[in-house]
């Protein structure tokens, strides 16, 4: 781990909230953007966690929405207006508002589908799209370092405690043929297992315990930061449309969790591993499930 030193940028308003000082200072890894705007300590956050998202994603039309640091929904589509329309979808009251990324250029159709609660940031944008964004009073960020690079600039995590500081790498973990490994006797197909990767690509970001259903590259539910029910909690969110769904979990899941997704109609279970019990219940019912061997977990 080598030493990390700050250099001053500006100060913020506040931070968090308003009672408390906050600055923004410079690494020797920091993204290019640019802004027109002024940025708060909470739009920074957002922005983070979103464009960490889109840049899994940074090849395809992409769709990524955060609220509050929590992801809201994700979705890849023909288009980013298409994508958007599905992220949207996930969670279509908190999607009024946050911060929402994109993948690629956004245009004029995109542009129109969004308001003066969003702060868009993306790899660029059509004239027409700003026009639109400013005269609807929109904020938006243009990220000059390629989405594909993003995930480099982050590659350690700091947490000051009273104990000391935690200083740990930062979660990069990519599936492959090695790790990625189905443990039942039913096989999933092609389309099943580009959803499990969509959705495991999803669930790094979401806080533990996370569950996130997925199906046609679009999150149905997340359930993100309970201590106890998540599973429940997403098939009660996404009801009739987890049927022939993906579902990815940070942790493995218990017997009760395996149950509530099938009542559901899940067909495919992503988790880091599964017990032999689980296995067989997954056989008799038909189901999928692949192991990846790794915990994401996010505190």
């Amino acid at each position: 781990m080598e030493n990390i030193s700050f250099e001053f940028i500006k100060q913020l308003e506040h931070g968090s909230n308003k009672q408390q000082l906050a600055s923004l200072n410079k690494t020797h890894k920091t993204v290019d953007y640019e802004t027109k705007f002024e940025l708060t300590y909470n739009d920074l956050i957002g922005m983070t966690k979103a464009a960490e998202i889109a840049s899994e994603f940074y090849d395809v039309k992409g769709a990524v929405i955060t609220k509050n640091s929590q992801v809201t929904g994700v979705a890849l589509g023909t288009d980013l207006s298409d994508a958007l329309v599905k992220a949207i979808d996930c969670n279509p009251i908190d999607a009024l508002s946050g911060i929402v990324a994109f993948t690629d250029c956004v245009d004029k159709k995109t542009a129109m589908q969004l308001n003066a609660g969003h702060l868009i940031i993306a790899p660029s944008y059509t004239d027409d799209a700003i026009k639109i964004f400013d005269k609807n009073s929109i904020r938006y960020v243009q990220l000059n370092t390629p989405l594909k690079e993003f995930k480099n600039y982050i590659d350690e995590e700091i947490v000051i405690t009273p104990f000391g500081t935690l200083v740990q790498e930062k979660n990069k973990t990519e599936l492959s043929k090695d790790n990625f490994k189905v443990v039942t006797k039913t096989k999933p197909e092609v389309e099943q297992i580009e959803d499990a990767i969509f959705a495991w690509k999803v669930a790094k970001y979401v806080k533990s315990n996370a569950i996130v259903v997925a199906k046609n590259f679009k999150t149905l539910a997340i359930a993100q930061g309970l201590q106890s029910q998540s599973t429940e909690f997403a098939m009660n969110y996404s009801c009739d449309t987890a049927k022939e769904s993906v579902m990815a979990s940070d942790l493995p899941i218990t017997i009760s969790d395996f149950n509530a997704a099938i009542q559901n109609r899940v067909s495919m279970f992503i988790l880091p591993g599964v017990t032999q019990e689980i296995i067989k219940l997954a056989d008799k019912y038909e189901k999928v499930i692949v192991t990846t061997g790794y915990t994401t977990c996010l505190h």
